[in-house]
């Protein structure tokens, strides 16, 4: 899908402080252009719009009873944080997505919404992830691989830079740590 370029922004101006993102943005927008990789990029971006994170918390109640509960809802409270956070840094932030403001970047899928930092699929993978892996530790092999997937996706869609997938890895994995953390407090406390 290719959208159309908005007018050069002041970002563009800023020279080499984000010529080695923009960069690595175009060389992996580029390698999504192959048909096979940006149906693979496409349907793990997909998944990560909620479809595979939900799935998992309806497996985890299933098999893992009361614990598996817990869990889930461990998971949907850091979520909604999560998406409450990404909502607000994109508002304030308002950085334009690389398909709109860099050449050589096209939009392999429509974008969810306007901005790009951070990534909030990232965020959302990562802090997710954090979550589920502390209650079923597992799950690892499974969750690290779909959570790098889901980074990489957004970068080689052209739907963010590297930048914002980096920054949401620090969101998510502060967030993930901070509701452990509370939930350890909590607990200790009761």
């Amino acid at each position: 899908m290719n959208m159309p370029l908005m007018p050069p922004t002041p970002e563009l101006s800023l020279g080499p402080r984000f010529a080695l993102d923009r960069r690595v943005c175009v060389l992996a927008n580029r390698w999504g252009t192959r048909r096979a990789v940006g149906l693979f990029f496409g349907a793990v971006s997909r998944l990560g719009d909620g479809l595979f994170w939900y799935a998992l918390m309806i497996g985890l109640i299933l098999v893992g009873g009361y614990r598996g509960l817990l869990a889930a809802g461990h998971m949907a409270a850091t979520g909604l944080l999560a998406l409450l956070l990404y909502r607000q840094l994109k508002r304030w932030t308002q950085r334009p997505r690389p398909y709109r403001v860099c050449p050589g970047v096209i939009a392999h899928v429509p974008p969810l919404d306007e901005f790009s930092f951070p990534s909030g699929h990232t965020l959302q993978a990562v802090s997710f992830t954090y979550v589920a892996l502390a209650w079923f530790p597992p799950l690892a092999p499974l969750l690290l691989t779909f959570t790098t997937l889901v980074a990489v996706s957004r970068v080689t869609l052209g739907l963010h830079y590297p930048s914002d997938v980096l920054a949401a890895i620090a969101l998510g994995s502060g967030l993930g740590a901070s509701s452990l953390w509370l939930l350890s407090l909590a607990t200790s406390l009761s």
